[in-house]
């Protein structure tokens, strides 16, 4: 196929596609999902090699956000029976991250509800990223706290944050949408703060609220714009007790190709499959390891996720590989942007439809039991999924 040849070719050049490219991925049919893959596949591979990186997240503060985003099982006015607890204690939330370093994960991702930490809670994460680092040599702390006011970003990076996760989610011109108490320039303004005060910027979008082809393109095209070293690609998790539960809108063969579509406009980015895998692939998760080079190991924030050991058994089933804690994720050239370390041993491997299509409509089927709500590991007496 001419568009995917073409795009392979901009993939290993580093040379972006362009808008009608990346919409043509997202309209391909079911009949040509395999060559998608295998296209992207060729460029993840070339940045990438066979390296799958393993990230833990720790919910720091579960529920009793004061935000309405209507995707969120923590929002305001949400009647989802999800854990509800304050700010977990140093000492507790280092022994959740050693739970997942012990199972593989080479950086910790340390979240809190809520539309942004004040200075108490900026120092409070403060202490619990030098407890996580003193006791978990190498590991990787990413703090994902919401907004962030002038001079926190800089505060988090003394501390020993690493990177700082703040998601764009949608685009620009729906973002009003799915959220009312914050915009959309908010959350551009956070990843630049952190790109400011030296900390690696991640950033990504959730798929699957009901949003166009063009909305799709338009997220990832801003993200591409900010240049963050990671986007997490995640799948709308339709809570039961938030307004987009009955948003069924994904198969697992459109959240392969809205994946290759990022990996074609982020070539030598980190893409990382995030919350919503196991819902919306299901068997079909790996193959999703051909287009991404990170994943989430065990639960999320407030859902559970397959056992741990069950991906590493993917991981290696599927040919690939876990990324250790001494080789460096992104390739040279953007390590020298980005402040990362340089890499020990170099790691490389070496018809569309119409492009204006919508998201097929809702189905009337919702799938309830695909949905399992955390009740174990931070927060709880129960140990974590790692």
């Amino acid at each position: 196929m001419d568009l995917l040849n073409t795009l392979v070719d901009k993939g290993l050049r580093r040379e972006l596609p362009t808008r009608e490219e990346a919409l043509a991925v997202l309209a391909t049919s079911d009949d040509e999902l395999l060559d998608v893959v295998a296209a992207a596949g060729k460029v993840r591979r070339q940045w990438f090699g066979r390296r799958v990186k393993l990230n833990y997240l720790v919910n720091l503060k579960s529920g009793l956000c004061p935000e309405d985003c209507s995707y969120c099982s923590q929002r305001l006015g949400s009647k989802a029976e999800i854990l509800k607890y304050t700010w977990l204690k140093p000492d507790d939330a280092s022994k959740a991250a050693a739970a997942g370093v012990a199972g593989g994960a080479k950086r910790v991702c340390l979240v809190a509800s809520g539309r942004g930490p004040t200075d108490k809670d900026v120092d409070r994460v403060s202490e619990t990223i030098s407890t996580i680092k003193e006791q978990n040599e190498g590991v990787e702390v990413c703090a994902c706290l919401g907004l962030l006011s002038d001079g926190q970003a800089g505060r988090l990076r003394a501390a020993g944050a690493d990177a700082y996760n703040h998601n764009l989610n949608t685009s620009e011109a729906t973002y009003g949408d799915i959220c009312t108490t914050h915009d959309f320039s908010d959350r551009v303004s956070t990843v630049q703060q952190a790109q400011a005060a030296g900390m690696s910027a991640c950033s990504g979008l959730i798929a699957g609220m009901g949003e166009s082809d063009a909305d799709l393109v338009d997220v990832v095209f801003a993200l591409r714009d900010l240049d963050p070293d990671s986007v997490p690609v995640n799948f709308l998790i339709p809570f039961e007790g938030t307004p987009l539960a009955k948003e069924w809108n994904l198969t697992p063969q459109r959240a392969l190709r809205i994946l290759a579509m990022v990996r074609f406009v982020c070539p030598d980015i980190e893409v990382r499959l995030a919350g919503g895998r196991e819902v919306h692939l299901r068997s079909l998760q790996p193959l999703a390891l051909h287009l991404v080079n990170s994943i989430f190991l065990g639960d999320y924030l407030t859902s559970e996720g397959q056992a741990g050991k069950d991906d590493l058994a993917m991981i290696e089933d599927a040919g690939f590989e876990v990324e250790g804690t001494d080789t460096t994720t992104l390739p040279e050239h953007r390590r020298q942007d980005s402040g990362e370390a340089a890499d020990p041993a170099e790691a490389a491997d070496g018809e569309t439809g119409d492009p204006a299509a919508t998201v097929p409509a809702p189905s009337d089927e919702t799938r309830r039991d695909l949905v399992s709500v955390r009740r174990r590991g931070a927060g709880t007496d129960l140990p974590p999924n790692a």
